[in-house]
């Protein structure tokens, strides 16, 4: 007779779980509330889903106990907090847009809303796991609901978008599987910091097994971060999804894939595994270049912002090559500058948005559509402007701060040519983004009616913009308490 197993429930370390459990209620509650009242307004929707947020937030500062928990799948880690804050506070100023001033049939919807939470727990769970398990569970989670909330803004370009995504984070998710699956046949484990011990061990033997395992992780990850080859459904996806959910996708589910990214590849590269740290530059390097080049080409500002966004992911990977505390530290100072910045540019694609496509057949943000803005709405292209001059990382502009602090990383760690590339493309990026500021400033107009660029303005929306603003031109006075924060977590992860 089998003797039953005893399971210390202090062990277990349920508290771990707190932040997760929060959202999972909120979704559950915000369903059940549908059930029982029909119609419920999207402002008390919207506030009651920032208020589980702002409660996940206080249970992820607040935890004190042990980083390990819940049979050690759990992993509240310095790094784990740090990209948790991110998600929840890009999350929290996410949600307001749904405030627009034209009403959106997604946004009248509790499941939007349900759907929202289930897919921060999703990533959540990536962050504070080294657990391949969940954090494929994870993963799959957020992903699943972030494909129906695009198809949710029912036009067909989105119902196009969500289709590609899926499509494709099917295939990503096969690469993810056969990769642990590999990982689990050569090691035994699914544990992160297992598989580290059992390879170091057997000095990396059998080889052809480690470089296939990392291979198909590089191509799932790839996929979540957008990273060249497997980029290419990100500007169609971002064009058929609504603005702020584009300008979301191009934040929240990045910041969780660096976080599985820098637990993996940063033990193998450290390991000593040198072919590892040359496929990680070569998918750097192409990354940055080739999202650039495309994006100088490209005649719709929304797209422009998608391949922008492929190339700071570049530079964001390039910190996980480097794999130093001053480059996992420029990570999270980087990406939390470039949080405000990009969702402020998405919010004000928001604003100016039109029901109708007045200006291009196929395109809704075309640059003519910009031509001398500064004309009609001068506030507006100003505030773009700065949105442009902060994204190309130009000086005292917020991203300007953190591009800096990742030269320094790649320079201090004896990358030289990585740091050559990496400014080489910061040229590059220029052009573009002062190609909208162009149009704006020294184009005429294509028509003097100002109402046409803000039908879609409101109170919270004017706010979400006003806070990026500050945020980004007054980013110089936040920089050294966010280093020296983000530097403290970093050191205690043992990064």
């Amino acid at each position: 007779m089998l003797e039953p197993i005893l399971i210390d429930v202090a062990s277990l370390n349920l508290p771990a779980l707190l932040p997760m459990a929060i959202l999972v209620v909120g979704a559950l509650a915000v369903i059940c509330a549908d059930l029982a009242v029909k119609g419920l307004n999207r402002s008390f929707l919207t506030m009651i889903t920032v208020l589980f947020i702002i409660l996940d937030f206080g249970a992820v500062i607040g935890y004190t106990g042990p980083a390990r928990g819940f049979f050690d799948v759990l992993l509240v880690d310095g790094i784990a907090m740090m990209a948790q804050v991110i998600i929840l506070v890009a999350s929290a100023l996410f949600l307001p847009l749904s405030l627009s001033h034209r009403h959106f049939r997604a946004f009248r919807m509790a499941e939007f809303y349900a759907l929202f939470m289930f897919m921060i727990v999703g990533f959540q769970c990536m962050v504070v796991s080294d657990n391949l398990i969940l954090i494929f569970i994870g993963l799959e989670t957020s992903s699943l609901a972030l494909y129906t909330l695009i198809a949710l803004h029912n036009r067909a370009k989105a119902f196009e978008a969500a289709i590609k995504y899926f499509t494709m984070g099917a295939l990503a998710a096969g690469f993810y599987g056969m990769s642990a699956l590999i990982f689990y046949a050569l090691t035994g484990s699914v544990e992160i910091y297992q598989i580290e011990k059992v390879l170091m061990a057997r000095h990396f033997e059998p080889l052809i097994g480690v470089l296939a395992a990392t291979v198909f992780m590089l191509g799932a990850l790839g996929f979540k971060l957008s990273l060249v080859p497997s980029h290419t459904w990100t500007p169609d996806v971002y064009e058929g999804s609504s603005a702020p959910l584009a300008g979301y996708m191009s934040v929240v589910p990045k910041i969780a894939g660096f976080v599985v990214a820098m637990r993996l590849f940063e033990m193998l590269v450290a390991s000593g595994v040198v072919w590892v740290e040359h496929i990680l530059y070569v998918a750097v390097v192409l990354t940055m270049t080739l999202a650039n080049l495309t994006a100088l080409v490209q005649e719709d500002v929304k797209r422009m912002l998608a391949f922008s966004s492929i190339s700071h992911a570049g530079f964001m990977m390039a910190a996980v090559l480097i794999g130093t505390t001053q480059a996992n530290t420029a990570l999270f100072l980087y990406w939390t500058l470039f949080m405000f910045t990009n969702l402020g540019a998405f919010t004000m694609l928001w604003i100016v948005r039109h029901r109708k496509n007045l200006w291009d057949e196929r395109y809704q943000h075309p640059y003519t559509k910009f031509s001398g803005l500064v004309k009609i709405m001068p506030t507006t292209a100003t505030i773009m402007g700065i949105f442009m001059f902060a994204l190309a990382g130009m000086p005292p502009f917020s991203v300007f701060w953190g591009k800096l602090y990742l030269i320094s990383a790649a320079i201090n760690s004896e990358f030289i040519f990585l740091a050559v590339i990496i400014a080489l493309n910061s040229a590059i990026a220029v052009y573009y983004y002062m190609k909208l500021v162009i149009y704006m400033f020294l184009k005429e107009p294509v028509t003097v009616d100002a109402k046409l660029y803000a039908t879609n303005a409101s109170t919270p929306l004017k706010v979400i913009v006003g806070v990026a603003v500050i945020f980004t031109i007054f980013a110089i006075v936040f920089v050294e308490p966010l280093l020296t924060v983000i530097t403290k977590y970093v050191i205690a992860s043992g990064f």
